[in-house]
């Protein structure tokens, strides 16, 4: 059987209640930096957790409903509440509305202008309180879908590359607001099955968002790469794409690389998450002669692949099942 995409955004803003395919995923990301560039966060809420040794167990055994395997992914980066939350739950903690998703006791919320995650989770792999609320205002929106692979099996949507962001925790406290990115994935087929690796990043310019996303097919699938600015007038154009430049690797060996004005050289300022097939830094780089700051990814999906790394990471992600009730 053929499955197609039911889009998990819509004209209007995220769609949670989307149909998903077997052993596929859908992911709604959102990353943040406070304006007194102290703090920063990373929220992804995913349904089919890509990065799941559970799920990937399972598919092994056949076709799997991706709700079987949510998790919200909630890190707090720098200062003193620097957490970790990434609990897989199995799909009686998951509650699917189009404008709504709970996943165990934290849920997401769509009311048409803004975004709203409520937190409950406990961190790993030291158990803490993770308990707050976040509230995202986009400045820009955006509903194109861009497919990253070239069977437009796995989609991209830079759902508001522009917006704002409150941050309002009691455990641990805090309370800031800064700028902020939102975006959503979806895919028919595990990440592994099509892609080698990628390198992803986006900066806030003087006037625009910059996304970069280069992937690496898997097998002989071919190479993707996108480079876009979003302007603040909610104008798109394809940015130039100048050459590749390395970065220092992580400590696990996993190498990065972003694209940077001609004779440029980007730098890491910190790793914000370090693990034997993935890495999140903060990076500074140049694009069209303006120094920028930027988030910045590298996943490699072979390495992923491999069972010594799948059995690292129950570490960092517990599974808990509900009971269902009576």
């Amino acid at each position: 059987m053929e499955y197609r995409h039911h889009p998990v955004v819509s004209q209007t803003g995220p769609n949670f209640a989307a149909s998903l395919a077997p052993n596929g995923y859908a992911w709604w990301y959102l990353d943040a930096l406070s304006d007194c560039g102290q703090y920063g966060l990373t929220v992804i809420a995913m349904l089919g957790c890509v990065f799941s040794p559970w799920y990937a167990r399972a598919r092994r055994h056949g076709q799997v409903d991706p709700v079987r395997h949510s998790a919200l992914n909630v890190v707090l980066y720098r200062g003193q509440g620097r957490r970790w939350a990434m609990t897989e739950r199995d799909a009686t903690a998951v509650t699917r509305h189009e404008d709504q998703l709970t996943i165990g006791p934290s849920r997401v919320t769509w009311d048409g202008e803004a975004l709203r995650i409520d937190v409950d989770e406990k961190t790993s792999p030291w158990p803490q309180a993770l308990r707050g609320q976040i509230r995202v205002v986009p400045s820009v929106r955006h509903a194109t879908a861009y497919p990253l692979d070239a069977a437009a099996r796995h989609l991209w949507w830079p759902i508001a590359p522009l917006a704002r962001v409150s941050v309002i925790f009691d455990a641990p406290a805090l309370n800031w607001v800064g700028s902020a990115y939102l975006d959503a994935n979806q895919g028919l087929a595990p990440l592994e099955t099509d892609f080698e690796s990628w390198n992803w990043s986006r900066s806030h310019g003087a006037a625009s968002t910059r996304v970069l996303y280069d992937t690496i097919g898997a097998q002989d699938r071919p190479n993707r790469s996108w480079s876009l600015d979003f302007a603040s007038d909610g104008s798109v154009r394809a940015g130039s794409k100048p050459p590749i430049n390395p970065m220092t690797k992580t400590m696990w060996g996993i190498a990065r690389h972003t694209r940077c004005d001609l004779g440029a050289r980007p730098t890491v300022i910190e790793t914000l998450e370090s693990a034997p097939f993935y890495s999140r830094s903060l990076i500074e780089t140049t694009h069209d002669g303006e120094r920028v700051e930027s988030f910045h990814e590298s996943v490699s999906l072979s390495r992923f692949s491999k069972s010594w790394v799948q059995a690292l990471l129950p570490v960092r992600l517990p599974r808990v099942r509900s009971r269902r009730p009576v």
